[in-house]
């Protein structure tokens, strides 16, 4: 099976629907959405709508940080630009698309349980710790027997791995250069953000990941970046009912990467 391995999309639709076609265009033939549909971007109904359709196909849907804070609604804890974008993104949803972000599940397996599909972490997914670096990718990867990992969280691509021997590496990983993932060691992958990159490039991150046919064999995986029109996905945000300084603040993310 080809995945293509997609996180982070919040809420960015012109983002979104350039890797689907990206993806799909490359044969993947499994999708796994990795959480943070919702914030930051304008368009967080048509995103829900297409994870919900993906899911009802057979994709494997996992909840984000994003996506929780949405379900359940602001607080008075909340920082006040936060408590701004999860009640307009609230009022943007309907009760299905609110349900559905409620009932995603923090953590997913694929059938042969060769993969893990995780938004933040393994060791605590409820917890919502980043994976900055290699010890917390070791503690994420010690967390689990799965020989791959999927994490989202982190808005820029890189590459885990670890040895039966506990020798631990990292790569930051050049788009669209095929790497093998020998079977003997356990990898984690952090595909970027969709629809906010923070790497300087404001092109669209996913990956594609094909298995071998057994779990001998060795997996093979690709980071793609993907040119969409971020033009258009600025004006939707300084077009919506967000508040001006927040949109404007957004835009200026998605144009630069940051």
């Amino acid at each position: 099976m080809r995945w293509a391995l997609i996180t982070d999309i919040h809420a960015n639709r012109h983002a979104f629907e350039a890797v689907l076609a990206d993806a799909r265009a490359q044969g993947a033939t499994g999708f796994a959405l990795l959480g943070d549909f919702v914030g930051y971007g304008a368009d967080p109904a048509y995103v829900v709508s297409q994870a919900m359709a993906l899911a009802a196909e057979g994709g494997v849907v996992v909840r984000g940080n994003h996506d929780q804070a949405v379900a359940l609604g602001s607080t008075a804890a909340m920082h006040a630009d936060a408590r701004a974008v999860v009640d307009w993104t609230r009022a943007q949803l309907d009760v299905a698309q609110l349900r559905f972000l409620t009932e995603l599940p923090l953590q997913a397996h694929s059938e042969t349980g060769q993969i893990l599909f995780v938004h933040a972490n393994a060791f605590d997914p409820a917890g919502w710790d980043y994976v900055q670096g290699r010890a917390e990718a070791v503690k994420s990867l010690h967390a689990s027997p799965a020989r791959i990992q999927v994490c989202g969280h982190m808005h820029e691509p890189m590459l885990f791995h670890l040895s039966g021997t506990g020798k631990a590496g990292e790569f930051r990983p050049v788009a669209g250069i095929p790497m093998p993932l020998p079977a003997h060691r356990q990898w984690l992958v952090i595909p970027g953000s969709c629809g906010q990159p923070r790497d300087g490039n404001p092109a669209a991150c996913y990956a594609l990941l094909d298995l071998g046919d057994t779990e001998q064999d060795d997996a093979h995986l690709s980071f793609q970046r993907v040119a969409y029109d971020v033009e258009a996905a600025c004006a939707a945000l300084l077009a919506s009912a967000l508040p001006p300084a927040i949109a404007e603040r957004l835009a200026r993310r998605l144009e630069f990467g940051e």
